[in-house]
């Protein structure tokens, strides 16, 4: 976690609107690309990330993924498993140091991606939130 100590320690970080809408076009262009390149390009080497479908997918890790390469083990099985994988996105969100990309997936359900920032603008944690009545959705497993 010493990449999301680093975020609280600089309180220079900011996101502003403009750097919000181009971060969350360009995300889901890469998502949407099955560029798991693209998607990585954004955050740091260190970074975290969580999700109960990490949780479903990689048991092992409780659904708590510890740097990029981590991440991208988790992503690159989960578009293995979900093929027809596309995001569309609904909202974006602007915090202090944050955005939050909230989008429908490849099965209409609602996912809400938190993304924090650091100063140097990568990515040190992230989330991935699912709206309750989708959660279990029609399979009973999360979708990526």
């Amino acid at each position: 976690m010493a990449a999301s100590r680093e975020r609280r320690e600089d309180h220079s970080v900011g996101v502003d609107i403009e750097t919000a809408r181009q971060f969350a076009a360009s995300w889901v262009r890469a998502w949407n690309d099955h560029d798991l390149d693209g998607v990585l390009s954004h955050f740091d080497d260190d970074a975290d990330f969580s999700s109960p479908v990490a949780a479903q997918l990689l048991p092992h890790t409780g659904g708590v993924l510890h740097g990029k390469q981590a991440i991208r083990d988790y992503w690159t099985i989960g578009l293995q498993r979900f093929p027809d994988l596309y995001f569309e996105i609904v909202h974006v969100y602007c915090g202090l140091d944050l955005i939050v990309i909230n989008y429908r997936n490849h099965t209409g359900g609602l996912v809400s991606e938190v993304l924090t920032f650091n100063a140097a603008g990568q990515v040190v944690t992230g989330a991935g939130t699912y709206l309750l009545q989708d959660a279990a959705g029609a399979s009973g497993a999360h979708p990526v």
